[in-house]
C-alpha cells in the first residue's frame, strides 16, 4: 500500500481488499477479546476542522485497541486554526507522532499535509473523499453479500464526497454502480473520468432514483445538505424533491437488498423512517464497521503490517 490514505483513486483493488480482509480479522479479534496491541507505544495526532461523532469515536476508540494513543486538535484550539500553515503543521506532527488523521474541508489540504509529512496521513472526511467511510460500507456490503463482485450499487441524492468514494470503491472492487442526481448535483469531474475510463457500461449517471434503483443489490443515500452547505438547506430540498428511499423505491431493487446511510440521517428527507427502522440493523453494523476498517487502515500505515 502508499503510505497514506488520501482518497480511494490512489488504491488499487489489491490495496482495498487487503484493508477489508484485515478489517475482519480486526473484528474478530475485538469480538473474541483476542490481543491485537500492534500499534503499543505509537501516537495518532487526529485534526479536527469538522464535527464528528463517528469519526473521533472509531478513530480514538480503534487507536486505543490497538495499544495506542490518540491525539485530539481541533482546529478552534490548535494553531492551524490560527493560519499556522499546513506544511508547518505537517513537519512538526511528524516530529511527534507516528500518524495523523484529519477530518477538514478542502481535499488540497489533506494532499498538502501529506506532502509533507513524514508519517503516514489518513483522510478522516473532506468534500472530496471519504474513504474511511467507504471501506466500512464494503466491508458491510461483503459481510452481508460474502462478496462485492458483480453486485449492483445504486446510490440516491447529492453526488458529494459519499458518491465519489462509492463510486471509485464500487467499480474498484468489481461492483456495477448506478447513481441518481439532480442535474447540478453530479459527482466530481474526476470521477466521472474515472468511471468512463474504468467503469465502461457497469457505471451509469441517470437523472431518476427510480431508474438507479432497479434491480439493485444494496442502495445507499446521505443527506441533501452536508457540513458546511446549511445556508443552501432550503434550496437543496426543493432540488432533492423526489430523491428519497422509501418503501416503493426499494420495491424496484432486488429482494433482499441492503440499504446503507453513512448517517446522521434525515428521516423524513433523504430516507423515510420506515425504511431506515427496516433496515437499521445493516445501517449500524456499517456504522460499526467503521471502527475495525480503520483499525485496518492504521495497522497498515503505522506499522507495515507487521505484527
Amino acid at each position: 500500500m502508499k503510505k497514506d490514505l488520501l482518497k480511494l483513486l490512489d488504491l488499487t483493488r489489491e490495496d482495498i481488499e487487503k484493508i477489508l480482509n484485515v478489517g475482519d480479522q480486526m473484528k474478530y479479534n475485538q469480538k473474541h477479546g483476542l490481543p491485537h496491541n500492534y500499534l503499543q507505544g505509537k501516537t495518532l495526532a487526529m485534526i479536527f476542522e469538522k464535527n464528528s461523532t463517528r469519526t473521533r469515536v472509531s478513530f480514538e476508540t480503534g487507536m486505543y485497541q490497538l495499544g495506542g494513543h490518540p491525539i485530539f486538535l481541533s482546529g478552534k484550539e490548535s494553531q492551524i486554526g490560527r493560519g499556522e500553515p499546513i506544511e508547518d503543521t505537517a513537519r512538526v506532527l511528524s516530529r511527534y507522532c507516528d500518524g495523523i488523521m484529519i477530518r477538514t474541508f478542502a481535499q488540497e489540504e489533506v494532499e498538502q499535509l501529506a506532502k509533507y509529512s513524514d508519517i503516514p496521513v489518513i483522510n478522516g472526511l473532506t468534500d472530496f473523499a471519504h474513504p474511511c467511510q467507504v471501506l466500512a460500507d464494503l466491508m458491510t456490503i461483503r459481510e452481508r453479500m460474502t462478496r462485492l463482485e458483480g453486485l449492483k450499487l445504486c446510490f440516491i441524492g447529492d453526488g458529494n464526497n459519499m458518491a465519489n468514494s462509492l463510486i471509485v470503491g464500487g467499480l474498484k472492487c468489481g461492483m456495477e454502480v448506478s447513481v441518481a442526481c439532480p442535474e447540478g448535483y453530479d459527482p466530481d469531474a474526476r470521477v466521472l473520468d474515472f468511471a468512463k475510463a474504468e467503469g465502461g457500461a457497469k457505471f451509469s449517471l441517470v437523472r431518476t432514483p427510480e431508474e438507479a434503483a432497479q434491480q439493485a443489490d444494496v442502495v445507499i443515500t446521505d443527506v441533501w445538505a452536508s457540513m458546511g452547505q446549511e445556508v443552501e438547506a432550503q434550496k437543496r430540498r426543493a432540488a432533492f424533491t423526489g430523491f428519497q428511499v422509501s418503501d416503493a423505491l426499494m420495491k424496484l431493487a432486488n429482494p433482499g437488498a441492503m440499504v446503507q446511510h453513512c448517517l446522521p440521517a434525515h428521516r423524513g428527507e433523504e430516507i423515510t423512517a420506515e425504511v431506515f427502522e427496516a433496515h437499521a440493523q445493516e445501517i449500524f453494523d456499517e456504522a460499526e464497521n467503521r471502527l475495525h476498517a480503520q483499525k485496518a487502515v492504521m495497522y497498515l500505515l503505522m506499522n507495515g503490517g507487521e505484527s
